[in-house]
């Protein structure tokens, strides 16, 4: 499905500049089998790659974690019912580690050498970024990993793993040096319409964007050390945020996303999931619940009604241990692209999957606008530069916005639950717990935020196979296997991450 994306372009690039002096064909290569590709296929393979991960297992291994949707009442033996008590093996780690290390960050590592080798600062930079925001991820689900000796292809399969601290500390580096490949002078080769983030065909116009990303970036990695040591946190925060010239998201134009197409095999990944996997997937009462109490005006973009029929409308999100079946609200047209058709009510009150058709177009939202406002909400809480009211209600608005919420209805909302309140802490809770709603489909963030702040409040399911939420993921089974650099398997799932101690 990935590859389908990628466009068949490529096939008439710099690949046919292959010559040579010899007359005849060596019997020992064959012509079919391209043994290099250049520099415009790796990045939208690296993209697309990019994109496509945003939408599948880590996102819904976090999703469920964080208990935004649901797999309690999904149908026997799926795997998501699995993943929702907790039951997250190494095994089910394999392909997502496989595709992050060997698709992924292998090419944007070619990427980053042929750059240099041909002095394309342009390339380099956008590879480190996105370099660093896949190592962050990585991180943040494992903990230490491999990274000096990794993407070294057959020099060394058997890497060692490093310190995960280590590794926050490179690429907060690495997003340093992107910055400062980006603000090159010339570039012996730029992106253009190959690259599939941040489209436009012009580098010139686009260049402001991936530079914002990496500062942005690089303040979500500051804000992870909150819990661990706030101080530093803190002092990193502000001095990015005081550096003269240094440019950051200013509306959702900059959100980092990959767009999908209402097209065969150009539809985003959730949507794939859901029309090949159904009823696996609910929205979960915990997310409902936080929505429902505010009287959100995301919900019918969020979530279908439950009692499909009901005037108005209410929703239902599934519990631990509610029953298996369909009679529960469903991921909607904000993860899947514009929805048409006339579902009929079903004996209970839900809806069949496959009732509405969905485009599929909706973007994968990596890191957002959003995002990164109640980043700053909470950092002026901490002692940061800003208002932490003004970045609040930007975030909210944002948003609201970013859902297609009517104007009116945006006011009404930041009226009845935009000022923050109460103590220090009651107002970090509000910020976090509103960020909670305005980042569902971002990738980790909601699990992460929640390892660091305890917000929003999460009871595990009573059928978990661990007693409390999971702080980490199992090592891929196929590195213990495989890799004696490898750490001894952990021995569950409550194993923390370096910033969550």
């Amino acid at each position: 499905m990935k590859r389908a994306y990628i466009k068949i372009l490529f096939l008439s690039l710099g690949i046919v500049a292959m010559t040579s002096c010899k007359k005849y064909l060596d019997i020992n290569t064959d012509p079919d089998n391209i043994s290099d590709a250049p520099l415009a296929q790796l990045l939208t393979s690296a993209q697309v790659n990019l994109g496509f991960e945003g939408g599948s297992d880590l996102f819904r291994y976090s999703t469920l974690i964080a208990q935004q949707m649901s797999g309690q009442p999904a149908i026997a033996n799926a795997q998501t019912y699995e993943y929702d008590r907790y039951n997250i093996t190494g095994s089910d780690a394999n392909n997502l580690w496989a595709n992050m290390n060997s698709t992924t960050l292998s090419d944007l590592e070619l990427i980053i050498q042929k750059a240099t080798k041909t002095t394309s600062p342009y390339y380099g930079g956008i590879a480190k970024i996105l370099k660093a925001y896949e190592y962050q991820l990585m991180v943040d689900a494992w903990g230490d990993i491999p990274y000096s000796e990794a993407q070294q292809l057959d020099k060394n399969t058997q890497p060692k793993y490093d310190k995960a601290e280590d590794i926050y500390k490179a690429i907060t580096q690495l997003l340093t040096d992107a910055v400062a490949d980006l603000g090159a002078a010339a570039s012996t080769y730029t992106p253009g319409a190959n690259s599939v983030i941040y489209t436009n065909g012009d580098f010139s116009k686009v260049k402001a964007n991936w530079i914002k990303l990496a500062n942005t970036l690089k303040l979500r990695i500051y804000l992870h050390y909150s819990k661990k040591d706030p101080a530093f946190s803190l002092a990193q925060m502000t001095a990015l945020i005081n550096s003269s010239g240094v440019t950051f998201m200013a509306s959702t134009a900059d959100n980092f996303q990959m767009p999908f197409f209402n097209a065969t095999k150009q539809q985003n990944p959730i949507q794939q999931f859901e029309s090949s996997r159904a009823n696996y997937l609910f929205a979960n009462d915990r997310m409902v619940s936080l929505m429902v109490g505010k009287s959100d005006p995301r919900l019918p973009f969020y979530f279908t009604p439950f009692p499909f029929n009901s005037s108005p409308a209410t929703y239902k999100g599934a519990k631990p241990a509610d029953p298996i079946g369909i009679n529960y609200s469903r991921v909607h047209t904000y993860l899947r692209g514009a929805a048409t058709g006339t579902p009929v009510m079903q004996a209970g009150g839900g809806i069949l999957a496959g009732a509405y058709v969905y485009t599929g177009a909706a973007p994968i939202r990596m890191l957002t606008y959003q995002e990164y406002c109640f980043i700053r909400a909470e950092a002026a809480l901490m002692g940061a530069p800003g208002d932490a009211q003004d970045w609040f209600t930007k975030g909210i608005t944002a948003s609201l916005q970013d859902a297609g919420v009517a104007a009116g209805d945006i006011t009404t909302y930041l009226g009845a639950n935009g000022t923050l309140t109460g103590t220090p802490a009651q107002q970090k809770q509000q910020v976090i717990e509103e960020k909670y709603v305005a980042i569902f489909g971002e990738s980790m963030e909601p699990w992460t935020d929640f390892r660091r702040t305890g917000y929003p409040a999460l009871t595990p399911p009573s059928n978990a196979v661990v007693a409390s939420v999971p702080r980490s993921l199992f090592y891929p089974q196929s590195e213990i296997d495989l890799n004696p650099n490898a750490p001894k398997q952990k021995a569950d799932l409550l194993q923390k991450i370096f910033w969550d101690n």
